[in-house]
C-alpha cells in the first residue's frame, strides 16, 4: 500500500497555485524548448539578447511579487518564509526558465547586503536589485590576483566624500552589460592583505570606467576586463567597514560556490539522449558513465538544497559551499568527458544544434574548475575550515600588503 503524501495547508497550496498560473502565463514548458539549448553566445548582439531576455523575467517575476521570496518587503521582497521559494522551485523545474548572470549576482549580492550592508544600502539597492533594474557584475579578481585574490592591487583613495579608484580587473561576466558593480579596492597597503581592503559599490557609467570583452575558446565574450582611471566612488557606498572589506567578499565568495555548485539544467538527460542518438544506449560502460554521473547530480541537488534552504532562513550554510563547487566542477569534467567518449568527432564540430552543445561540454568543461574559485583553491578551503587541517606554510603572513611579493 502506497503511502499517502501528506496534504499542503491551505496557504502553500494557494500559492502553488498562484506560481502555476503565472508560470503557465509566462514560461515556456521545458517539453516545448530546445533540449540541445547553450548558454553562450558568439556574437554580441545574441548575447545582449539573452541578457536582456533574463532581465526581463526578473521583472515579471518582481512585478508578481515572486522575486525575493524570502526577503522583507521593506526591500522589495514578498516577506515569506523558506517553504515559499521551496514551491516555486519545484513548479519552475518544469519550465525552460531564462537564466544568466543577473539570477547569480543576485545570489551573490542579495545577501551581502543583507548581512553587511546599511540600512539605506538595502532600501536603496535591494529593490533594483531584485527587479533586474540594476544589472551588476563582480569586479574582483585581477591580472595577478585570482586564486589569491587578498593580493588585489586596485587602489581606492579617500578624496573627501569619495574614494578614487585606480586599477584593473579581469574575468568579469556581464560587466560589458551591467548597470552597476560590486568592486574589490586596496585602501591600506601598510596592513596585512586581507586586511587593507574596502568593498564598493561603483556605477558602472562613472567617468574612467573602461570594459573589454575578452574572447573565450567558444567564441563567446561572456568575461571581459574592466579598466578604471579616476573613478570616484561615494564614501557612502562602501559595504560593511574601510578595509574590512574581506568579510563582505567572503560572504559574496560563499554564495557564488554556492550558485554555481547548485545551479543548471540536469545534464543526465542530455546525456541519455546523446547515448540513443548514436546507438550506446546498452553499452555497459556508458551505462555505468551515465549512471555514476546521475548519482552525483542527485547528490549534489541534496547539497544544494540543504544550502539554500539555510540562506532562506537566515542561518550559516550546513555545509561548507567550497564542497559544492568542487563537485559540481568535478562532475562536469565527468559529463563532458562522457560525451566526447560517445560521440566522438561530433564532440568538435559545432554545426548542428546537439554539436553546439557537445562542443560547449567539452570546451568549456574545465572552465568551471577556473570561475568563481580554483579547484585548488576549493580544496585548501575545504581542508582548512572543514577538516581543520593547517594553514599551508606562508612567510609573509601578517606582513603589510606592500611588502608581499606579486605576480
Amino acid at each position: 500500500m502506497d503511502r499517502a503524501e501528506p496534504a499542503e495547508s491551505d496557504e502553500r497550496a494557494r500559492f502553488r497555485a498562484e506560481v502555476r498560473a503565472f508560470l503557465a502565463a509566462n514560461a515556456e514548458p521545458r517539453r516545448d524548448s530546445d533540449p540541445w539549448a547553450v548558454n553562450f553566445h558568439t556574437s554580441e548582439e545574441e548575447a545582449r539578447r539573452h541578457f536582456e531576455a533574463v532581465r526581463d523575467w526578473q521583472r515579471k517575476l518582481f512585478e508578481a511579487g515572486l522575486a525575493g521570496l524570502a526577503y522583507p518587503r521593506e526591500y522589495g521582497g514578498r516577506g515569506g518564509e523558506a517553504w515559499h521559494q521551496r514551491v516555486f522551485d519545484e513548479e519552475a523545474a518544469a519550465y525552460a526558465i531564462p537564466r544568466g548572470y543577473i539570477t547569480s549576482t543576485i545570489a551573490m549580492l542579495a545577501p551581502t547586503l543583507l548581512a553587511h550592508g546599511s540600512e539605506e544600502q538595502r532600501r536603496r539597492y535591494l529593490p533594483r536589485l531584485l527587479s533586474g533594474e540594476d544589472a551588476w557584475c563582480q569586479l574582483f579578481s585581477e591580472p595577478g590576483a585570482g586564486s589569491d585574490l587578498a593580493s588585489i592591487a586596485c587602489r581606492a583613495v579617500r578624496d573627501g566624500d569619495d574614494f578614487v579608484v585606480d586599477g584593473q580587473k579581469v574575468w568579469n561576466s556581464g560587466a560589458q552589460f551591467s548597470d552597476r558593480g560590486m568592486l574589490l579596492a586596496r585602501t591600506n597597503p601598510d596592513a596585512p592583505k586581507h586586511e587593507g581592503i574596502t568593498f564598493l559599490l561603483v556605477d558602472m557609467r562613472s567617468p574612467g570606467v573602461e570594459v573589454r570583452p575578452l574572447v573565450q575558446a567558444t567564441g563567446a565574450s561572456g568575461f571581459n576586463e574592466v579598466f578604471l582611471s579616476g573613478v570616484r566612488v561615494p564614501a557612502a557606498d562602501v559595504v560593511g567597514e574601510v578595509d574590512g572589506g574581506w568579510a563582505p567578499a567572503r560572504t559574496v565568495l560563499q554564495h557564488e560556490s554556492a550558485f554555481i555548485g547548485g545551479g543548471g539544467v540536469p545534464v543526465n538527460v542530455r546525456l541519455v539522449m546523446l547515448a540513443r542518438m548514436f546507438g550506446v544506449q546498452d553499452d555497459p560502460v556508458v551505462r555505468q558513465g551515465i549512471a555514476r554521473h546521475y548519482s552525483r547530480e542527485r547528490v549534489l541537488a541534496l547539497m544544494a538544497e540543504r544550502v539554500k534552504a539555510a540562506a532562506r532562513r537566515r542561518e550559516r550554510s550546513p555545509l561548507d559551499p567550497s564542497m559544492l563547487k568542487l563537485f559540481a566542477a568535478e562532475s562536469r569534467v565527468l559529463s563532458g568527458d562522457l560525451a566526447a567518449a560517445i560521440a566522438g568527432a561530433h564532440a568538435v564540430v559545432a554545426g548542428e544544434p546537439f554539436q553546439r552543445w557537445l562542443h560547449s561540454e567539452v570546451v568549456g568543461r574545465f572552465a568551471i574548475s577556473i570561475g568563481g574559485g580554483t579547484n585548488e583553491v576549493q580544496r585548501n578551503n575545504v581542508a582548512e575550515r572543514v577538516l581543520g587541517m593547517p594553514r599551508e606554510p606562508d612567510p609573509y603572513h601578517g606582513r603589510p600588503w606592500r611588502e608581499t611579493p606579486r605576480s
